[in-house]
Formats: C-alpha cells, sequence, structure tokens
C-alpha cells in the first residue's frame, strides 16, 4: 500500500516536489533540478525563501535563528548540522542569519538567538531558545514530533 505523496521544497532550486513517504530514505532527488532533496546538511535560508520552505513543505521544518557574532550560536552549529545528519529526512533543518536577513526574524519576534524554531504546514509549533547539546536537542525534536504526530491524527470534536 502506498502513502500519499508529501511535498518536499528543493534545497537547490525550490521546486516543489511529490515524494511518497515511503520512499523519503531513498535519496530522492528533484524533479526539475535533479540533485538530492536531502543532503544530511542544514539548508541555507534567507528572506527570500524563508516562506517558500516552511510553508510548501509538508515535512516539519527546523530553524535555527542565529548570528555569526554570536558564541553560543558557534557552538550550536554542528550539533545542529550533527542532528540533521542524525534525523533527515524526517524533517528539514535549516538556518537563517538574523543580521543578514532582519524581515523573518522580526515578523517572527525572534529576541535573543540562537532561537530553534519548528514549523509545520507554515504554522510554528514549537520554539527554543539557548544552546543545547546532541542529544538535548534530539530529545526535544523527538517529542514536538510526537507533539505533532499525535496533533495531525486527532480529529475534531
Amino acid at each position: 500500500m502506498t502513502s500519499a505523496p508529501l511535498h518536499v521544497v528543493c534545497p537547490s532550486c525550490e521546486a516543489v516536489n511529490r515524494v511518497p513517504a515511503e520512499r523519503l530514505q531513498e535519496q530522492p532527488t528533484c524533479g526539475r533540478c535533479h540533485r538530492a532533496l536531502f543532503t544530511g546538511q542544514p539548508l541555507v535560508l534567507d528572506d527570500r525563501n524563508f516562506r517558500t520552505h516552511i510553508s510548501r513543505s509538508d515535512l516539519p521544518v527546523l530553524v535555527d535563528f542565529w548570528a555569526s557574532w554570536c558564541g553560543p550560536c558557534q557552538a550550536m552549529a554542528p550539533v545542529f548540522a550533527q542532528a540533521a545528519g542524525h534525523m533527515e529526512p524526517r524533517l528539514r533543518f535549516a538556518k537563517l542569519e538574523t543580521d543578514a536577513n532582519p524581515a523573518s526574524a522580526s515578523a517572527l519576534g525572534i529576541r535573543s538567538i540562537p532561537t530553534l524554531v519548528l514549523f509545520h504546514h507554515g504554522r510554528e509549533c514549537a520554539r527554543m531558545s539557548g544552546a543545547m547539546s546532541l542529544s538535548g536537542l534530539m530529545d526535544w525534536v523527538q517529542r514536538q514530533l510526537a507533539l505533532i504526530a499525535r496533533s495531525s491524527h486527532t480529529t475534531p470534536a
């Protein structure tokens, strides 16, 4: 039995691809540019492509809002990259530099960095500020994904 395809935004050309959920682990490629849809690395977002990636993807998208001058952000960067390598393609990992992309950060009220925001279908589902260890980050993400899964299986009364 085949599940309904998921919409996955290409990290290279931003085309929206339809990928059956059971094929996510098979290293799918983009139908337009033929590059890998998942690289195991966080993708770099900016004010121009931010909305496309968080609202057009059926996968949850975890965005690290950071700045180059921020010590805790620098400490968090390798942890975030490791988590991407472990957890893709269950969700998309992305980074947005707040100084270079003030519109997206401002619209979301990002006041401290690093701040992680988890989106699903364009909606903010969870937020966490401060640097974390790899195990702390992965545990937090697992809990949030479980809440998303539970809420998507709930039907209104």
